[in-house]
């Protein structure tokens, strides 16, 4: 079985994964997935990734990276 949710290790960034699990998006209130590749939190709503810098998730709008600017976007 491959759900994540109920593994007890910690995550890439140091962040206790039961935190991961109850964060929500600042913008749209909606769950966000945590990408561990990047060591960030994205928001597929609002198609925004929040940084995580020493073990802390940024959780501020300002600060996150817009995913559709990278995707072609201008």
């Amino acid at each position: 079985m491959t759900d994540d949710t109920s593994s007890p290790r910690r995550a890439h960034s140091g962040v206790d994964p039961r935190l991961l699990e109850i964060l929500i998006c600042p913008q749209t209130r909606q769950p966000l997935r945590y990408n561990a590749e990047a060591d960030e939190l994205v928001s597929p709503k609002a198609r925004l990734a929040y940084p995580i810098r020493g073990g802390i998730p940024i959780m501020l709008v300002e600060e996150a990276r817009d995913l559709d600017a990278e995707e072609g976007g201008a």
